[in-house]
């Protein structure tokens, strides 16, 4: 399957669960964004197999070799063991032995014990899977949690590249956690993946404020 062909069944499938929606949306940072994207709305077999479908595909398509598909609780847990088999379904046997593993958010004090769940993680090279990216806290803790497992973090992958800017810098912050921690970080889709697919569909005035959203928001060069 070819790169554009995946993101736009990516794109298709978000549209369909309502998972991406275009008005006017007040986001956590406080910006004004107009369109959301709620990853919770791939809640069905078949959307969530779409998903992590696409997930498979970015992954398979960076040549990125690794041991173990980590996904931070809650949200990466359901990715991480989805995405595994749709690697092996599409990559073939040299995705056969990756594993996946995730976080409890309180450590276990009985039985094996410990905070992880699944592959163990030393020794280990680690993909980290979320949903979107900020440079705040929730993927800090995961690159805090792969160090002290004795793992290394060699990359990221998300669903969706807002491309936009942090709070603190110029740059995105996609940008910003692969310059911290030196890794590749990958998307199924970003900001411009949308507008591209879907300008035929959007109003003058939805265009327009994407337009303005992007001269606020975005990197300048």
């Amino acid at each position: 399957m070819s790169n554009q062909s995946y993101k736009n069944k990516f794109l298709d499938s978000a549209l369909e669960t309502k998972a991406l929606k275009f008005g006017s949306f007040t986001l956590k940072s406080g910006r004004k964004s107009p369109y959301f994207f709620n990853m919770g709305q791939f809640s069905t077999g078949k959307s969530l197999d779409q998903l992590c479908t696409g997930y498979a595909h970015a992954i398979i398509a960076s040549g990125i070799k690794f041991d173990v598909l980590f996904g931070p609780a809650y949200k990466g847990i359901p990715l991480a063991a989805v995405t595994v088999t749709k690697l092996y379904q599409l990559g073939g046997p040299e995705y056969a032995d990756v594993g996946y593993a995730f976080n409890r958010k309180e450590k276990k004090d009985h039985g094996e014990g410990g905070s992880i769940v699944g592959t163990p993680l030393k020794g280990k090279k680690i993909f980290i899977i979320d949903d979107v990216m900020t440079a705040g806290t929730a993927i800090n803790e995961a690159f805090g949690i792969i160090k002290e497992e004795e793992g290394t973090a060699i990359g990221c992958v998300i669903a969706l590249d807002r491309q936009e800017t942090t709070k603190d810098s110029n740059i995105s912050a996609t940008k910003a956690v692969s310059e911290k921690y030196s890794v590749p970080v990958l998307s199924i889709v970003n900001f411009d993946d949308i507008v591209e697919r879907l300008k035929d569909k959007l109003t003058a005035e939805q265009l327009e404020a994407i337009a303005d959203y992007r001269r606020k928001y975005f990197p300048s060069t």
